[in-house]
């Protein structure tokens, strides 16, 4: 097939990337509402409702932040520029964090995180289709590289197909998930914090397969160094807080 991949309905024509990224969210929404349907919630309809909200704008703005901030040289303080540039990591990042605040005004204590693992590791697949359909107009595409397995999205270059790494890591980490729950039952929050830094863990590692902007003297990317500071949060915050 050739890259980019778009999809042709009547005289219009929509980008692969478009149609996979509304399917993640409205799948993963719809996956969200059945187990919250079929799961015991200690967490009431209205606290739920703000939390989800809560979630739902800091996951915008950290998300665009830091996709703006992945390449700080090209740094255009346009609204346009701001819309184009996301990341799934700064969605993590300031979607934890505006949760916590909403939280601790809502004197919520219970995890409310345990019910969105299993839906954002669903959405998160679906989507890293459609960045995978995008081929080098989406800013996640792979190095070069001369595995058999290397995708040549246009410009002759076999590269890493990362976003379908991805799609097969989130598919372990699903089971993986799955398998420790029918063993035994785990503490609240533990699904969510085994999610979140097992994810984090993964994308510091997968920016290296990627051709990214390392800041200066530190050689990092602005993903890992979100990655590190989640992961520092994880690993200072007792699970009985979460």
């Amino acid at each position: 097939m050739t890259y980019p991949f778009h999809v042709h309905l009547g005289d219009y024509i929509v980008s692969a990337h478009l149609i996979f990224e509304l399917l993640a969210y409205s799948i993963g929404f719809r996956y969200y509402i059945w187990l919250r349907d079929h799961s015991p919630d200690p967490i009431g309809d209205e606290n739920r409702m703000w939390i989800f909200i809560s979630a739902l704008l800091g996951a915008f703005v950290g998300g665009h932040f830091l996709g703006i901030m992945e390449q700080p040289t090209l740094l255009e303080w346009s609204f346009i520029y701001f819309m184009t540039h996301k990341t799934i990591i700064g969605s993590l990042a300031a979607g934890l964090l505006a949760v916590k605040i909403t939280k601790r005004k809502l004197k919520v204590t219970a995890s409310s995180g345990d019910l969105m693992a299993f839906p954002l590791i669903l959405g998160f697949s679906i989507g890293r289709l459609g960045c995978h359909f995008s081929g080098l107009t989406d800013d996640s595409i792979g190095l070069p590289t001369t595995l058999p397995w290397g995708i040549d999205f246009g410009d002759g270059l076999p590269r890493h197909p990362v976003h379908l790494y991805e799609i097969v890591f989130l598919m372990a980490l699903a089971a993986g998930i799955y398998g420790i729950k029918q063993r035994k039952a785990l503490p609240d929050g533990m699904q969510f914090r085994i999610f979140m830094v097992s994810y984090l863990s993964w994308r510091f590692g997968l920016e290296y397969l990627k051709p990214v902007w390392y800041w200066p003297n530190i050689g990092l990317s602005s993903i890992q160094i979100a990655c590190i500071a989640c992961l520092i949060y994880y690993s200072c915050v007792p699970l009985k807080k979460q």
